[in-house]
């Protein structure tokens, strides 16, 4: 659950200011707790039958052909952009690690340590399924939490600066809305678990007597609550300290002390090597099943090779190319997981449970329908803006 958004969050509150930045990363959280409560509960709802993929519920939702029509692109959006922010995060992590603990050394483009970084997926991705990378996952997990915390106590530890400016940084009011917008899309990327959920719950053993969403709703609270830790301590201690000159990767605004910043990176880097890997793993069924249903290949250990590197080295390649990280969430946080985080199992629930109208469920799922669709419409157009602007100026292999 806590992935690598919640380092881009100071920059986001930066952008939004206390009030509305505070009221959005709340009203985020409870957003996607509840709507990821849903798919746990629908993930058994008719008896005897699992759905372990996104997809089958939205197939079961709304038919056959248009189920995948819908859930499909969204969720192969979220995975594959989420693969290639980790491409770019675990990346400039690299290159910031060797700058910190090395400063004297030469300069290593970012785009050739993003490359140094595909390689070691390429590796991994040749594990089978969700099982045989739990213990990377695991890593990854911890890593997460230590390098959330290192973020805040490292700031707290750097002292508020003297000159701080909690003001928007935009030149223009045009500047500021867009800035916003971005900001909007930065929040929503930081909440990733429901495009795995199902799948991650397929896993659990159940039975009538002892269900699979008993065992995965402790798991969502213990995550969540892991997220109101990781986040928000990060969110409002580094906007307090640093104002509106934080950057989009806190720990790049981090400078001292050098040993611990190092640390905190390379913790990054083993929580991006994981977190891509549970993202990937879901686009590799999709593409493996298509290849064999669909084009009639023989399942062995040679398609899942030429499947999986295709895919790691396409999204190497796209990183090097567009190696901005706080646009790229952002414009990924509103087009993608807007949809499949805020506002689509909602949708599903209303279609399958048809609860009263104007009842409490009935309200509760209507708002946050509509908030989703304004934050998947809004957040893509500030993120295209600042990739266009930030394209402008960028040297390619710089």
């Amino acid at each position: 659950m806590v992935g690598a958004g919640v380092l881009t969050l100071p920059y986001a509150m930066s952008m939004m200011g206390w009030g509305p930045g505070t009221v959005i990363l709340l009203l985020s959280w409870m957003i996607t707790l509840f709507t990821l409560w849903q798919m746990v509960e629908m993930h058994e709802m008719v008896p005897g039958v699992r759905f372990d993929r996104y997809h089958e519920l939205g197939q079961h939702a709304f038919g056959e052909k248009l189920g995948l029509y819908i859930v499909i692109p969204q969720q192969l959006l979220v995975q594959v952009g989420t693969c290639i922010v980790y491409m770019v995060t675990g990346g400039t992590s690299l290159k910031k690690f060797h700058d910190t603990v090395c400063p004297s050394c030469q300069n290593i483009r970012t785009s050739y340590w993003i490359a140094i970084f595909g390689f070691v997926n390429f590796v991994l991705s040749l594990c089978p399924n969700f099982n045989s990378i739990s213990a990377v996952s695991f890593a990854a997990a911890v890593m997460s939490i230590a390098y959330s915390t290192i973020a805040w106590v490292a700031s707290i530890g750097k002292g508020k600066l003297p000159d701080v400016d909690y003001g928007y940084k935009a030149h223009s009011t045009a500047d500021g809305v867009f800035n916003f917008m971005l900001a909007l899309g930065e929040v929503a990327f930081s909440y990733a678990g429901h495009n795995v959920v199902l799948e991650i719950q397929a896993t659990i053993p159940s039975t009538p007597e002892k269900p699979s969403k008993k065992a995965m709703w402790k798991g969502v609270i213990f995550a969540y609550l892991g997220v109101a830790f990781c986040y928000l301590p990060v969110a409002f201690i580094g906007y307090y300290i640093f104002g509106n000159s934080v950057q989009d990767n806190i720990l790049i605004t981090l400078e001292k002390p050098t040993w611990l910043i190092a640390a905190a990176n390379m913790f990054v880097i083993v929580h991006v090597i994981g977190g891509y890997q549970v993202f990937s793993m879901p686009v590799f069924d999709i593409i493996e099943t298509f290849l064999v249903k669909h084009l009639k290949f023989s399942p062995c250990f040679t398609l899942r090779f030429v499947a999986r590197t295709v895919f790691v080295a396409m999204s190497m390649l796209i990183a090097i190319c567009i190696p901005f990280f706080g646009s790229l969430l952002g414009f990924l946080g509103g087009f993608a997981f807007a949809p499949t985080s805020y506002f689509l199992p909602c949708i599903i629930w209303l279609k399958l449970y048809k609860p009263k109208r104007f009842s409490l469920s009935w309200i509760v799922n209507w708002t946050c329908i509509v908030l989703g669709m304004l934050l998947m419409i809004l957040a893509p157009i500030g993120s295209l803006r600042k990739i266009i602007v930030s394209a402008a100026n960028y040297k390619f292999f710089s």
